[in-house]
């Protein structure tokens, strides 16, 4: 994998461009995607957004959404633009499994595959250029440094501050987690130099919640979650009747996981999500305890050092079990209670 400062001198001869993320993708993954499209418009390239997956209404309002095809949906259209394509920008993932059903079309496109992401252990051999950084915030704090860094931030317009930033603040939890950079700060102080809105955007993201989402986070946290003081830890399990009993849509469990570590002494949570033909896991932990290893070895998994998601076909009652069994396992790296 080449360095991505490699294509900067080829912006200017517009080209096929398809740009996509991640199954069911979040803020991060949307706004780096849609953010770099507005970017490459400006260029004169037919630029395209393909989405795996749907996504959730909350980020329905990104400006540019509306364009984007969603490969579930469009699958013959999808195919014809990924196989006509030249540049093929993957963002916010970096093995192409992540891509679901689109990962076959995607893996014999004969563009230039070109990674921008900030997770462990990239699939490189997979990509032509790319940048892989995991000490970055976002993947929409990466589109903002290449734009930057090509010795373009002149064409940073209102519809890329907007996308952009929703990333780096869904993926920084508000600007809370340790990602947060003094770089990700004077990101942001450039955006709003630039006349960016912040107060719409954490509106449009987090002032949208349906009655039916607010009371299944009740239920969940009042009967499905359990804590265990002694190792520091939290889980919260999720099955397909609570999904169904409060009509749960795409994006309504964003963000659970992270509920528990607001308990004092928690520092290590885990959500395990019913989805019929497998159970999802999501990890979230503070301080040390790295929940990307946890994920990979447990849960075929993987992401951040402390934040991280697998998937199991065992059943949820299993899963929950092995999860336990894994608690165990890390107990002397999560707990602090003398037996």
């Amino acid at each position: 994998m080449q360095a991505i400062s490699n294509i900067f001198s080829e912006f200017n001869t517009p080209k096929k461009v398809i740009i996509t993320m991640h199954q069911k993708p979040d803020g991060d993954a949307m706004g780096s995607t849609l953010g770099l499209y507005h970017f490459l418009l400006q260029f004169g390239h037919t630029v395209t957004v393909i989405s795996p997956t749907n996504w959730a209404a909350f980020i329905q309002w990104m400006p540019g959404v509306k364009t984007v095809i969603d490969y579930d949906q469009k699958p013959d259209i999808a195919n014809e633009l990924i196989n006509n394509a030249d540049w093929l920008f993957c963002l916010d993932f970096n093995t192409l499994s992540r891509t679901k059903n689109m990962e076959v079309a995607l893996s014999a496109a004969t563009g230039q595959r070109i990674l921008i992401d900030h997770h462990r252990e990239p699939q490189e051999e997979k990509f032509a250029y790319g940048i892989s950084d995991t000490s970055k915030s976002s993947t929409c704090e990466m589109v903002y440094d290449l734009i930057t860094q090509s010795g373009n931030a002149d064409k940073i317009n209102d519809n890329i501050a907007q996308c952009l930033y929703a990333g780096v603040m869904t993926d920084t939890g508000s600007f809370r987690f340790p990602s947060t950079t003094a770089s990700v700060h004077k990101m942001v102080a450039h955006l709003k130099d630039l006349g960016l809105a912040h107060a719409p955007i954490h509106e449009a993201l987090f002032d949208n919640n349906s009655e039916n989402r607010l009371r299944f986070l009740g239920n969940v946290l009042l009967n499905n979650m359990e804590v265990f003081y002694e190792y520091n830890t939290a889980i919260i399990t999720v099955t397909q009747a609570d999904l169904i009993k409060f009509d749960i849509k795409t994006g309504d469990t964003e963000g659970l996981v992270n509920f528990p570590l607001g308990i004092e002494g928690i520092k290590f949570a885990s959500i395990i999500i019913d989805r019929g033909e497998e159970r999802k896991c999501s990890f979230r932990s503070k301080g040390d305890f790295d929940v990307n290893t946890f994920a990979r070895t447990y849960f075929n998994g993987g992401g951040h050092f402390n934040a991280a998601g697998g998937a199991t076909t065992n059943s949820l009652e299993i899963a929950k079990q092995d999860f336990k069994n894994a608690m165990l396992a890390n107990k002397d790296k999560l707990s602090t209670y003398t037996f």
